[in-house]
């Protein structure tokens, strides 16, 4: 299946899995995909992710977090998209819920949350924010 937008389709499916309450989602494996992943992991909203090879293509498997049977995460939106990408300087990048949630942006210094990017002084393509 080819997708125009694989990165929607992922945080689709993270949103989905955790609405049905499942233990995991598994989806397509990227590298841009794992790196998103890995910062949901640092940040408590996933309890870790595992690159499991499969033919003809790698799937990522997602383990889901919950807490009192509620998803760790109210929303997960994509931001940037491939038919109107959103970048931002270090001074502009968007604050989520006045610093209760995390905006995730591709940098020159590699994926990270707009904390870490305000702190380095990098701004970047917004990916999307989560609380």
């Amino acid at each position: 299946m080819n997708l125009s937008d694989p990165i929607a389709d992922f945080l689709t499916r993270i949103r989905n899995a955790a609405r049905a309450k499942h233990k995991r989602a598994v989806m397509p494996a990227s590298n841009m995909k794992i790196a998103i992943a890995e910062i949901l992991k640092e940040q408590g909203y996933i309890v870790d992710y595992t690159r499991v090879e499969a033919s003809p293509r790698d799937e990522l498997h997602v383990v889901m977090r919950y807490y009192e049977g509620r998803p760790s995460f109210t929303e997960i939106k994509r931001i940037s998209r491939p038919g109107l990408r959103s970048y931002s300087s270090a001074q502009s990048l968007p604050r989520v819920r006045n610093g209760l949630g995390i905006a995730i942006v591709s940098t020159p210094n590699g994926v990270i949350t707009d904390k870490e990017a305000r702190r380095a002084n990098v701004g970047g393509e917004v990916i999307c924010t989560v609380w």
